[in-house]
Parts: C-alpha cells; structure tokens; sequence
C-alpha cells in the first residue's frame, strides 16, 4: 500500500529539520544530539522524533537529497560511457564541496555493499545515477561487467571524506581531485575486470 502524502507542515518541519542537522554539523567539533537539531529548527523534539529516530538517520536523509541531485544531472546527461563517468563524478565532487562537512558518513561496521543492497535510500539514488555510466564506460574499454563491485570501487575513491582531505589538507583544486581519481578509477577498474591472480613479480618494472 502506498503511503499517505506528507501533510504540509509535517514535510516544512521535516525539511527544516533536516536543513539544522548539516548547518550544526558543518561546524560541530562535537557529537550533536537530536535535540540540538529540533531546538536549531525551531521545532520540539517530539516532533523530531517523530521524523527521525536519530542524528544519523537525518544527515542520510540529507546525504540522499544530494545523491538526487547526482541522479538528476546524470539523467539530464546526453554523453555515454566513460565521458559520462568523467561528468557525474567531477558534479559529485562540486556536490561534495558545496553541501560541506555533512557529506562526510558516519563510520559504519557494516559494508558499502551490504547497506546498498539492503536498499539504504541515500545509498540507492547515488548508485542509481553511476551504475549506468560504470557499465558503459566497461564495456567502452572492452571489459566484462562486474557488476557492484564497480560502484564498490567509486565508492572508495569518491568518499567525501577523502575527498575534503584531497582539497583542504593537500590543497588539490576540484579539477586536479576529478582528473587523479578517476585515473585512479580507470586502473582500478581494469585490475577488478582482469585480474585473477597477484604476483610481486609481475608489477616489477622490467
């Protein structure tokens, strides 16, 4: 059964609870609580509870308006395959940049993998907009399609904590960050493709 429409000030409140929880993360230097979040809002913390049942559960429901975003531009796209990469993931990193420290995921002990294929919502959307482009840019270089484990490898590469650390702590610009990662991609993408083995030997240059 589909669900009831969110009435107006139900889906205002929970939009601005949303909108406190990334502007008190951006600059905590400490843990926040749902009540910082509802007192930011302006709403109680009944009502925040009534929406969310924790801190985390609101900046994934941040984290999954920014992977619409994604989503958005990568249908808006008229490129394929690997220039399609190229474009979703520089956007992602402009994304990353612009919506700040709230991008950055809680550590989790559970895998990538595990949470997308429970259907984590913020994880699904931003896996709907690279799947497309991942398998395309595969089959532009010849390589059998590997599935997950491709989005898997993007994941890594563009976390937005490493990410940050790119720009902020090595002092990249958003382009050098876009042209090394996906280089690294590239690679990446070909050994998981090709490689069935692993031998010291063989990575010696010769």
């Amino acid at each position: 059964m589909a669900g009831r429409p969110m009435r107006s000030d139900t889906e205002r409140n929970r939009k601005n609870l949303i909108q406190a929880g990334a502007r008190l993360f951006e600059h905590a230097e400490n843990p926040i609580s749902l009540a910082e979040i509802a007192a930011e809002a302006g709403v109680s913390v009944a009502t925040a509870y009534r929406q969310f049942t924790s801190v985390e559960e609101v900046l994934n429901a941040y984290r999954q308006e920014v992977g619409q975003l994604l989503l958005d531009f990568s249908l808006s796209q008229s490129c394929a395959g690997l220039q399609k990469l190229e474009n979703i993931s520089r956007h992602w990193i402009k994304l990353v940049r612009e919506n700040g420290a709230a991008m950055v995921p809680m550590r989790n002990r559970r895998g990538y993998l595990e949470r997308l294929w429970e259907g984590a919502d913020y994880l699904k959307v931003q896996a709907d907009a690279l799947r497309p482009a991942l398998r395309e840019a595969m089959e532009e270089m010849d390589l059998p399609d590997i599935g997950d484990k491709a989005i898997f490898l993007w994941n890594i590469l563009f976390d937005p904590r490493e990410i940050f650390d790119l720009l902020d702590t090595v002092g990249l610009t958003e382009k050098q960050v876009g042209t090394q990662l996906m280089s690294v991609l590239i690679g990446g993408l070909r050994g998981f493709a090709t490689a069935n083995e692993f031998s010291v030997e063989a990575c010696r240059t010769k």
